[in-house]
Protein backbone atom coordinates (compact mmCIF):
# COMPACT_ATOMS: atom_id res chain seq x y z
CA UNK A 1 0.00 0.00 0.00
CA UNK A 2 1.11 3.57 -0.59
CA UNK A 3 2.06 5.84 2.31
CA UNK A 4 -0.46 8.48 3.30
CA UNK A 5 0.04 12.18 3.91
CA UNK A 6 -0.47 13.96 7.18
CA UNK A 7 -1.21 17.65 7.49
CA UNK A 8 1.35 19.24 9.80
CA UNK A 9 -0.98 21.97 11.00
CA UNK A 10 -4.53 20.91 11.89
CA UNK A 11 -7.06 23.66 12.59
CA UNK A 12 -9.67 22.99 15.27
CA UNK A 13 -12.91 24.41 13.91
CA UNK A 14 -16.53 24.49 14.96
CA UNK A 15 -19.13 22.83 12.78
CA UNK A 16 -20.02 24.75 9.62
CA UNK A 17 -23.51 25.50 8.41
CA UNK A 18 -22.96 24.64 4.75
CA UNK A 19 -21.49 21.18 4.74
CA UNK A 20 -21.84 17.71 3.32
CA UNK A 21 -21.87 14.82 5.78
CA UNK A 22 -22.72 16.75 8.95
CA UNK A 23 -23.15 14.50 12.01
CA UNK A 24 -21.32 11.65 10.26
CA UNK A 25 -17.68 10.52 10.22
CA UNK A 26 -16.43 13.41 8.08
CA UNK A 27 -18.03 16.62 6.89
CA UNK A 28 -16.93 18.59 3.84
CA UNK A 29 -17.18 22.23 2.77
CA UNK A 30 -15.85 24.15 -0.19
CA UNK A 31 -14.29 27.46 0.94
CA UNK A 32 -14.07 30.65 -1.12
CA UNK A 33 -10.49 31.67 -0.34
CA UNK A 34 -11.09 35.29 -1.31
CA UNK A 35 -13.98 35.66 1.15
CA UNK A 36 -12.91 33.04 3.70
CA UNK A 37 -16.45 31.62 3.77
CA UNK A 38 -18.05 28.33 2.79
CA UNK A 39 -20.00 28.28 -0.46
CA UNK A 40 -23.72 27.73 0.03
CA UNK A 41 -25.03 24.27 -0.82
CA UNK A 42 -28.07 23.77 -3.04
CA UNK A 43 -30.04 20.52 -3.11
CA UNK A 44 -31.81 18.80 -5.95
CA UNK A 45 -32.96 15.16 -6.13
CA UNK A 46 -30.82 14.28 -3.12
CA UNK A 47 -27.63 15.74 -4.61
CA UNK A 48 -25.63 18.73 -3.30
CA UNK A 49 -24.25 21.54 -5.48
CA UNK A 50 -22.15 24.67 -5.06
CA UNK A 51 -21.90 27.56 -7.52
CA UNK A 52 -18.58 29.21 -8.31
CA UNK A 53 -17.13 31.85 -10.61
CA UNK A 54 -14.20 31.39 -13.00
CA UNK A 55 -10.95 32.55 -11.44
CA UNK A 56 -12.05 32.07 -7.82
CA UNK A 57 -9.53 30.15 -5.70
CA UNK A 58 -11.07 27.58 -3.39
CA UNK A 59 -10.10 25.06 -0.73
CA UNK A 60 -11.77 21.90 0.51
CA UNK A 61 -12.33 21.82 4.25
CA UNK A 62 -12.61 18.39 5.84
CA UNK A 63 -13.60 17.91 9.46
CA UNK A 64 -13.19 14.67 11.41
CA UNK A 65 -16.19 14.37 13.70
CA UNK A 66 -14.93 11.23 15.45
CA UNK A 67 -12.62 10.50 18.41
CA UNK A 68 -10.21 8.48 16.25
CA UNK A 69 -7.95 9.14 13.31
CA UNK A 70 -9.62 9.00 9.91
CA UNK A 71 -8.16 8.59 6.43
CA UNK A 72 -9.74 10.84 3.75
CA UNK A 73 -9.07 9.90 0.12
CA UNK A 74 -9.92 13.08 -1.78
CA UNK A 75 -10.72 13.51 -5.47
CA UNK A 76 -11.47 16.55 -7.63
CA UNK A 77 -12.87 16.05 -11.14
CA UNK A 78 -12.23 12.32 -10.79
CA UNK A 79 -8.51 12.83 -10.02
CA UNK A 80 -6.73 11.99 -6.74
CA UNK A 81 -5.50 15.34 -5.38
CA UNK A 82 -2.27 13.84 -3.99
CA UNK A 83 -1.09 11.37 -6.62
CA UNK A 84 -2.76 12.76 -9.76
CA UNK A 85 -4.08 9.29 -10.60
CA UNK A 86 -7.60 8.68 -11.85
CA UNK A 87 -9.22 8.46 -8.43
CA UNK A 88 -10.06 5.26 -6.57
CA UNK A 89 -10.96 4.74 -2.89
CA UNK A 90 -7.94 2.49 -2.17
CA UNK A 91 -5.42 5.20 -3.05
CA UNK A 92 -3.39 7.55 -0.89
CA UNK A 93 -5.09 10.28 1.15
CA UNK A 94 -4.90 12.61 4.14
CA UNK A 95 -5.10 11.47 7.77
CA UNK A 96 -7.09 13.69 10.12
CA UNK A 97 -6.49 13.61 13.88
CA UNK A 98 -9.54 13.17 16.16
CA UNK A 99 -11.96 16.11 15.91
CA UNK A 100 -9.51 18.00 13.69
CA UNK A 101 -10.18 19.99 10.54
CA UNK A 102 -7.94 20.81 7.61
CA UNK A 103 -8.22 22.93 4.48
CA UNK A 104 -6.75 21.38 1.34
CA UNK A 105 -6.02 24.18 -1.10
CA UNK A 106 -4.56 22.46 -4.13
CA UNK A 107 -3.07 19.58 -6.06
CA UNK A 108 -0.14 18.15 -4.10
CA UNK A 109 3.17 18.71 -5.88
CA UNK A 110 5.52 17.59 -3.07
CA UNK A 111 5.55 17.26 0.70
CA UNK A 112 6.04 21.06 0.81
CA UNK A 113 3.82 22.55 -1.92
CA UNK A 114 0.47 22.40 -3.68
CA UNK A 115 -0.79 23.94 -6.93
CA UNK A 116 -3.87 26.01 -6.03
CA UNK A 117 -7.42 24.92 -6.85
CA UNK A 118 -9.38 27.52 -8.83
CA UNK A 119 -12.59 27.45 -10.84
CA UNK A 120 -12.03 27.67 -14.58
CA UNK A 121 -13.60 26.76 -17.91
CA UNK A 122 -13.62 23.03 -18.57
CA UNK A 123 -10.89 23.03 -21.28
CA UNK A 124 -8.47 24.73 -18.81
CA UNK A 125 -9.17 22.26 -15.99
CA UNK A 126 -6.36 19.97 -14.84
CA UNK A 127 -8.47 16.91 -15.65
CA UNK A 128 -9.13 18.07 -19.23
CA UNK A 129 -5.48 19.06 -19.74
CA UNK A 130 -4.51 15.52 -18.72
CA UNK A 131 -7.08 14.00 -21.14
CA UNK A 132 -9.63 13.07 -18.43
CA UNK A 133 -12.53 15.53 -18.90
CA UNK A 134 -15.41 13.09 -18.30
CA UNK A 135 -15.73 13.63 -14.53
CA UNK A 136 -15.16 17.38 -14.35
CA UNK A 137 -17.49 19.15 -11.92
CA UNK A 138 -17.46 16.89 -8.86
CA UNK A 139 -15.56 16.69 -5.56
CA UNK A 140 -15.54 13.46 -3.56
CA UNK A 141 -14.06 12.03 -0.37
CA UNK A 142 -13.89 8.40 0.76
CA UNK A 143 -13.41 8.09 4.53
CA UNK A 144 -11.85 5.13 6.34
CA UNK A 145 -11.60 4.31 10.05
CA UNK A 146 -8.29 3.12 11.44
CA UNK A 147 -7.72 -0.49 12.43
CA UNK A 148 -7.32 -0.69 16.23
CA UNK A 149 -3.88 -1.56 17.52
CA UNK A 150 -3.56 -4.89 19.36
CA UNK A 151 -2.94 -4.70 23.12
CA UNK A 152 0.73 -4.64 24.20
CA UNK A 153 2.33 -7.94 25.07
CA UNK A 154 2.86 -8.62 28.81
CA UNK A 155 6.42 -8.24 30.08
CA UNK A 156 7.82 -10.68 32.65
CA UNK A 157 9.15 -9.02 35.85
CA UNK A 158 12.60 -10.57 35.41
CA UNK A 159 12.81 -9.02 31.93
CA UNK A 160 12.17 -5.57 33.38
CA UNK A 161 14.82 -6.15 36.04
CA UNK A 162 17.50 -7.26 33.58
CA UNK A 163 16.89 -4.28 31.28
CA UNK A 164 16.94 -1.65 34.00
CA UNK A 165 19.37 1.17 33.23
CA UNK A 166 21.90 2.85 35.51
CA UNK A 167 19.42 5.55 36.61
CA UNK A 168 16.56 3.19 37.29
CA UNK A 169 14.58 3.83 34.09
CA UNK A 170 13.12 0.84 32.30
CA UNK A 171 14.60 0.31 28.87
CA UNK A 172 13.48 -1.79 25.95
CA UNK A 173 9.82 -2.21 26.92
CA UNK A 174 7.86 -4.36 24.53
CA UNK A 175 5.98 -2.29 21.97
CA UNK A 176 2.64 -3.00 20.33
CA UNK A 177 3.37 -4.20 16.81
CA UNK A 178 2.91 -1.45 14.24
CA UNK A 179 0.28 -2.01 11.58
CA UNK A 180 1.53 -2.91 8.15
CA UNK A 181 0.26 0.37 6.59
CA UNK A 182 -1.00 3.48 8.32
CA UNK A 183 -1.47 6.06 5.45
CA UNK A 184 -0.38 9.72 4.77
CA UNK A 185 -1.26 12.89 6.75
CA UNK A 186 -2.12 13.34 10.81
CA UNK A 187 -4.34 16.23 7.38
CA UNK A 188 -19.22 37.69 -14.58
CA UNK A 189 -17.65 36.73 -17.50
CA UNK A 190 -17.48 33.02 -18.17
CA UNK A 191 -19.81 32.45 -15.22
CA UNK A 192 -22.58 33.73 -17.42
CA UNK A 193 -21.72 31.40 -20.28
CA UNK A 194 -22.83 27.81 -20.69
CA UNK A 195 -19.26 26.50 -20.41
CA UNK A 196 -19.03 24.01 -17.57
CA UNK A 197 -16.68 24.78 -14.71
CA UNK A 198 -13.68 22.66 -13.82
CA UNK A 199 -10.74 23.00 -11.44
CA UNK A 200 -7.47 24.46 -12.66
CA UNK A 201 -3.85 23.78 -11.71
CA UNK A 202 -2.85 27.12 -10.24
CA UNK A 203 0.09 28.88 -8.63
CA UNK A 204 2.26 27.03 -6.14
CA UNK A 205 1.96 27.71 -2.42
CA UNK A 206 3.47 26.29 0.75
CA UNK A 207 1.50 23.43 2.33
CA UNK A 208 3.87 21.14 4.26
CA UNK A 209 2.82 17.61 5.15
CA UNK A 210 4.49 14.59 6.72
CA UNK A 211 4.19 10.87 6.06
CA UNK A 212 2.44 8.65 8.60
CA UNK A 213 1.30 5.04 8.69
CA UNK A 214 -2.38 4.14 8.66
CA UNK A 215 -4.00 0.72 8.43
CA UNK A 216 -7.62 0.76 7.29
CA UNK A 217 -10.15 -1.03 9.45
CA UNK A 218 -12.03 -2.22 6.37
CA UNK A 219 -11.25 -2.41 2.68
CA UNK A 220 -14.38 -0.42 1.83
CA UNK A 221 -15.01 3.24 2.80
CA UNK A 222 -17.06 3.94 5.92
CA UNK A 223 -18.46 7.02 4.18
CA UNK A 224 -18.40 8.55 0.69
CA UNK A 225 -19.28 12.23 0.23
CA UNK A 226 -20.05 13.79 -3.15
CA UNK A 227 -20.41 17.47 -3.97
CA UNK A 228 -21.09 18.79 -7.49
CA UNK A 229 -20.20 22.26 -8.72
CA UNK A 230 -20.76 24.50 -11.73
CA UNK A 231 -21.28 28.16 -12.62
CA UNK A 232 -24.26 30.14 -11.30
CA UNK A 233 -25.66 30.45 -14.83
CA UNK A 234 -25.48 26.72 -15.50
CA UNK A 235 -27.01 25.72 -12.15
CA UNK A 236 -29.78 28.26 -12.64
CA UNK A 237 -30.49 26.97 -16.16
CA UNK A 238 -30.82 23.46 -14.72
CA UNK A 239 -33.29 24.66 -12.09
CA UNK A 240 -30.92 23.98 -9.19
CA UNK A 241 -30.52 27.66 -8.28
CA UNK A 242 -33.62 29.84 -7.86
CA UNK A 243 -34.06 32.44 -10.56
CA UNK A 244 -33.65 36.04 -9.38
CA UNK A 245 -36.82 38.06 -8.86
CA UNK A 246 -37.59 40.30 -11.87
CA UNK A 247 -36.78 43.99 -11.39
CA UNK A 248 -39.61 46.22 -10.19
CA UNK A 249 -41.72 47.67 -12.99
CA UNK A 250 -43.49 51.03 -12.41
CA UNK A 251 -47.29 50.72 -12.36
CA UNK A 252 -49.49 53.42 -13.95
CA UNK A 253 -52.37 52.88 -11.47
CA UNK A 254 -50.93 51.57 -8.19
CA UNK A 255 -54.08 52.50 -6.16
CA UNK A 256 -56.24 55.09 -4.39
CA UNK A 257 -56.67 58.84 -4.49
CA UNK A 258 -54.14 61.65 -4.69
CA UNK A 259 -52.35 62.03 -1.30
CA UNK A 260 -50.88 65.27 0.01
CA UNK A 261 -47.17 65.61 -0.68
CA UNK A 262 -44.92 65.18 2.34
Amino acid sequence: MRPLFSICTLLLLSACTNNVGASRLIEMNVIDRNQGQAYAHYQQAGLSYVAGNPGERYAIRLRNRSAERVLAVLSVDGVNVISGETAGPQQTGYVLAPYASVEIAGWRKSDREVAQFYFTALPDSYAARTQRPHNVGVIGVAAFREKPLPPPLPIAPETLYRKQGPWGEVQGKAQAPMPSQRALADGASAAQSRERLGTGHGAREDAPVSFVEFERRNSYPEQILTLYYDSYANLRARGILPRPAPPHQPQPFPQGFVPDPS
